[in-house]
């Protein structure tokens, strides 16, 4: 068995490309990936585009984020993604609505589970960008939530960046770093989550 994994009816390197094929980065997160309320080009994935011509990589970034996504969402349509793209590297930021609303933990272990075991039986090497929740959320639920993305990383063998936010939502101008809703960064502080993404996709890519 093992080669088909869940409902996606992909089997293991589906859509692997040739060794020494132009990597694809497909990113597959929610309104901190598709530049909400920024104008066109400022994010970390438009960033990261720039990042990658600067330092001579030929990569393609496809960003597939959609605002306001769950991690349900982005697991619905993920297989659609792999066959149309085919993806050498799948980066997935996902779960912060989840928490927001209120889903259960286990759904979104589970959903990140999946999504990570899909497009790695397509043949993607995979990261895990995780999030974390305001300390009003009390702790306990903030520790299980904190905990997912590594577990998942952990079980799936799949790379993982701890926090996206780090250094912007608990830095000491955090305050200064956010739009009027305090939830999504300003334009100014997406060069530091690129950062935080950027050492764990660089290993992924080889460099």
């Amino acid at each position: 068995m093992g080669a088909v994994l869940g409902s996606t009816g992909l089997s293991t390197g589906a859509f692997a490309q040739a060794p020494g094929a132009k990597p694809v980065i497909l990113v597959v997160g929610d309104s901190l990936s598709a530049e909400y309320g920024l104008k066109r080009g400022e994010g970390w994935v438009p960033l990261l585009e720039k990042r990658l011509a600067d330092q001579k990589i030929a990569a393609t970034v496809v960003n597939a984020s959609i605002s306001g996504d769950t991690t349900s969402g982005g697991r619905a349509r993920l297989a659609s993604l792999l066959k149309q793209h085919q993806p050498t590297h799948v980066v997935l930021e996902l779960g912060g609505n989840d928490a927001l609303r209120g889903l259960p933990i286990q759904n979104t272990e589970d959903n990140l589970t999946q999504m990570t075991r899909a497009a790695q039986a397509a043949g993607a090497k995979v990261l895990i960008v995780g999030m974390q929740v305001p300390p009003n959320y009390g702790g306990d639920y903030l520790k299980r939530f904190e905990a997912i993305f590594q577990k998942v990383a952990t079980t799936t063998k799949a790379a993982v960046v701890p926090f996206l936010l780090r250094g912007v939502a608990d830095g000491p101008d955090a305050a200064n770093l956010f739009q009027p809703d305090r939830i999504h960064p300003v334009a100014a502080a997406q060069p530091r989550m690129l950062d935080n993404v950027w050492p764990e996709l660089k290993k992924l890519l080889g460099r």
